[in-house]
């Protein structure tokens, strides 16, 4: 047991040498925080954090998501259509391309495709 512990002080104690050189050496200063900062979301990461934002910009956002999805789904499909009955291969398939339209066409009659600025 004790061996173990003192295994575990050992490297504890390299990993925090070299912690510490890393930090010494690093030659990131203050003017790079703002290279690393996110800028993808569209949010300024320097200003408060509750910020009211566009309910549209996260419909959009499902909407991709669920139609990304939709491909991950539509893609194994092709690979079943040689092990599967062709009947029952065109009903599903059928079925879910007619699911994902309606469900394009109420997004399209709610509204939540349009880009209003």
């Amino acid at each position: 047991m004790k061996m173990l512990l003192s295994v575990f002080a050992i490297i504890m104690l390299i990993m925090l040498i070299l912690t510490t050189i890393l930090n010494l050496v690093s030659k990131k200063t203050t003017y790079d925080r703002e290279k690393s900062s996110p800028f993808e979301c569209g949010f300024d990461p320097k200003t408060h954090s509750r910020l009211p934002f566009s309910l549209q910009f996260f419909l959009i956002g499902i909407i991709f998501m669920i139609f990304d999805i939709e491909i991950a789904i539509l893609l194994p499909m092709i690979y079943t259509l040689k092990t599967a009955n062709a009947l029952s291969y065109m009903l599903t398939t059928i079925g879910f391309i007619m699911i994902l339209i309606i469900g394009i066409l109420h997004e399209w009659k709610q509204g939540s495709l349009n880009w209003t600025l």
